[in-house]
């Protein structure tokens, strides 16, 4: 356990602006991210940044088996080690960036869980993907996302009909975004 520890912090810190990160989220911040996702049957749940899958296995433990979530990633090595270690028919695992969401989910989409690093975005690819996904989100459902500082508050705020923060105490300060169309 220790080893496979090492070998994700070693791949995250090498692909850090595109992890945002140096370690994967705890057990917490993965429980608080899913809070808001739907329930009920055939949904669709999309998630941004799968990573090696933590919060991926935490939205397949709370979505019903008609539902399916589309994960994407763009480190292919992610996706390659997601495929092996997830053998799940709802999950959908996209190789492809958070900007092309059009190119691959047409259906109506019931909830967004997002660990991309926004502060490593340029300010119009960051408003660019905010936007799109408010568009294709359904009206009633969360856009959730983990960002290390609150500064981004306003980008999201000024998109979503309601957003608010839950702080988590740690190295680093961790902050999830729960924004509500």
């Amino acid at each position: 356990m220790a080893a496979q520890k090492l070998k994700t912090a070693l791949a995250f810190t090498k692909n850090l602006l595109t992890t945002g990160a140096l370690f994967e989220t705890s057990k917490r911040v993965e429980r608080e991210i899913c809070t808001n996702l739907p329930e009920g049957d055939n949904k669709v749940v999309v998630e941004y940044g799968m990573g090696h899958g933590n919060i991926t296995k935490e939205i397949l433990k709370r979505l019903a088996p008609t539902s399916k979530l589309y994960a994407f990633e763009v480190n292919e090595e992610f996706c390659k080690y997601v495929s092996r270690t997830i053998d799940d028919p709802r999950l959908v695992i996209v190789n492809d960036g958070a900007q092309n969401l059009h190119k691959y989910v047409t259906d109506p989409i019931h909830g967004f869980v997002s660990s991309i690093p926004f502060t490593f975005f340029s300010k119009e690819m960051a408003a660019s993907i905010i936007q799109s996904s408010y568009d294709a989100l359904e009206e009633g459902y969360f856009f959730c996302q983990i960002l290390y500082s609150k500064l981004h508050y306003k980008k999201f705020n000024t998109v979503f009909d309601d957003c608010y923060l839950r702080k988590f105490v740690g190295l680093p300060m961790e902050y999830i975004y729960h924004c509500r169309k």
